[in-house]
């Protein structure tokens, strides 16, 4: 007996807008929580779901009470979703490009803790890339060195703005500046307060220690044998952790001025464990996207500070 297959219909303007649906369910795990982003209520999102799942032919998550997961066939077609409208914001970029105008959209991916640095030039650049493109939607996301580096290979980036223990043979990195890194403890702990002098290796060895979770093969300065005890993926959530009182951990230096200014957290022997990050901007040597390029040198420019200067 042969089996009856159904034929894929053409893509319309409603397939794509349904896709687009479907991403922001996948990406936030859910209806419930999809619904500030794409602007519907829940049942309207369950209802346009449910029209994917027929126009495809196929079943692209299962929720109900044991929550929401993607079928095996959901997550491929999520994986081609999200291809296909790269390609289309290629494309767009591209056509803009041979018009000689600058249009479709940007993706910039960076790390966290970094926007408030007046100094640094970021905010600049994105000001004067937004007066010269204005048709362009410029996407900013927040992510670990890892997950930016893995984006900007699989052209989910333009470009990203990260510090790298390595370098890809397929990535040019530009280094713009160094990040000062510093390790604090907040008010209330043991050793707040203490001079150098007083703070030993022992004693630090002895206290609990609030890492971030990508860099689990990470090297502390002076070999220091920290006890993990608790681990976060943003600074903020260092810095909370760090505030408590209860452990110490690593921060920017000019993410933490705020507090040292306020006497809520007091820097750990500067001299011997405070290290410096080498932070680069990134892109993919293939890129031909002209949108993209000019936002590179708008970026470039302003944040092309002298890397043997430091950042803090």
């Amino acid at each position: 007996m042969t089996s009856r297959y159904h034929s894929l219909p053409n893509l319309s303007d409603l397939d794509l807008k349904l896709l687009r649906v479907f991403i922001a369910v996948a990406h936030h795990k859910g209806f419930t929580a999809a619904q500030d982003e794409l602007g519907l209520s829940q049942s309207t999102i369950s209802i346009q779901i449910r029209q994917l799942e027929e126009r495809l032919n196929v079943r692209l998550c299962e929720r109900g009470r044991k929550g929401f997961t993607l079928t095996e066939e959901g997550r491929m077609i999520l994986d081609a979703a999200k291809n296909l409208f790269r390609a289309v914001d290629n494309f767009r970029g591209l056509v803009g490009s041979a018009r000689g105008h600058l249009m479709g959209e940007v993706h910039f991916g960076m790390v966290d803790a970094l926007s408030g640095c007046s100094n640094l030039g970021l905010d600049k650049a994105i000001g004067e890339f937004a007066r010269l493109a204005p048709e362009v939607i410029i996407h900013v996301d927040i992510s670990s060195p890892q997950e930016l580096l893995q984006g900007l290979v699989e052209e989910r980036y333009h470009l990203v703005l990260t510090p790298a223990s390595r370098l890809h043979g397929s990535i040019e990195f530009l280094p713009v500046f160094k990040e000062r890194q510093g390790l604090y403890c907040g008010r209330g702990h043991r050793l707040f307060g203490l001079p150098e002098s007083e703070v030993s290796r022992e004693a630090l060895e002895e206290c609990d220690y609030a890492g971030r979770s990508y860099m689990r093969d990470w090297t502390p300065p002076a070999d220091v044998r920290f006890k993990s005890h608790a681990m976060a993926s943003h600074m903020e959530g260092i810095a909370l952790m760090i505030l408590s009182g209860e452990m110490v951990g690593y921060l920017p230096t000019h993410f933490a001025r705020s507090w040292v200014a306020e006497s809520l957290m007091h820097i750990l022997m500067e001299d011997s464990l405070s290290y410096s990050e080498q932070f680069y901007l990134a892109r993919r040597k293939s890129e031909r996207n002209r949108t993209a390029l000019a936002f590179f040198e708008c970026v470039s420019e302003h944040l092309h500070i002298d890397s043997e200067s430091g950042f803090d």
